[in-house]
């Protein structure tokens, strides 16, 4: 893959954008794909981001900095630190005072955050933009987490069939060791098995084609989610 060119946030203010780290443009390009030209809708909608554990290069940073004599943490790299900064940085954008919620669960964080974002749809009864990320990891970090493609997705869901809906999602969670589903394309499937953001994929090449299938998440523990995509 190519690397990727450093994204220019269009619905972010200068001053925030300035500010805004590697992992939050990378979340934040997967949002504007996935809102696109409905930013007031967006506005309404609820956050669910998962990242499988935050900004690894700006927490190796500040750590750094506390090694130094005078410990001087960059204002800018700290308020990047917290794992809620890409939420934070949308919410702003695209003046969302709905619920948000930032969540990881290492390499499983993509189960929990479609397991969360049904659970709002179910409960609360409000759409929900499902942001799932994780950017590449620098040395020293990468020996002891090995990311080296960055990943960003996100989904548009809602309680009800709507005009723009291009499929319905239906989630079961069993207490079987079922195998993960895999990318149909080989170099899908590397990216699927070296950033734990991309487990997404064999459900977006679903929906890419139009199918109708389930996909199979591993969960924390012995769990695993399957997610059914079926025609509107």
């Amino acid at each position: 893959f190519e690397p990727l060119p450093k994204y220019k946030p269009a619905l972010l203010p200068a001053n925030e954008r300035r500010r805004a780290s590697a992992v939050v443009r990378l979340a934040f390009g997967a949002c504007e794909d996935a809102v696109g030209e409905r930013i007031e809708e967006a506005s309404q909608l609820a956050g669910v981001f998962t990242a499988s554990g935050g900004d690894y290069d700006i927490n190796d940073q500040i750590c750094r900095a506390l090694l130094e004599d005078d410990k001087a943490v960059s204002p800018t790299q700290f308020h990047n630190s917290v794992h809620n900064a890409a939420a934070g940085y949308w919410s702003i954008a695209s003046k969302s005072h709905a619920t948000s919620v930032s969540l990881s669960s290492y390499n499983d964080s993509v189960s929990a955050g479609i397991l969360e974002a049904l659970t709002l749809l179910a409960i609360e009864k409000m759409s929900v933009l499902l942001v799932c990320g994780d950017h590449k990891i620098s040395p020293p970090m990468h020996k002891h987490r090995p990311i080296d493609q960055p990943f960003a997705a996100a989904l548009w869901l809602s309680p009800e069939l709507s005009a723009n809906a291009i499929a319905k999602l239906d989630i079961s969670i069993s207490n079987n060791d079922s195998v993960e589903t895999q990318s149909l394309l080989p170099e899908f499937e590397a990216m699927r098995c070296d950033n734990p953001a991309a487990k997404i994929l064999p459900l977006l090449e679903l929906l890419a084609r139009n199918d109708e299938g389930s996909v199979v998440f591993s969960m924390a523990g012995s769990q695993t989610l399957q997610v059914t995509l079926s025609s509107c």
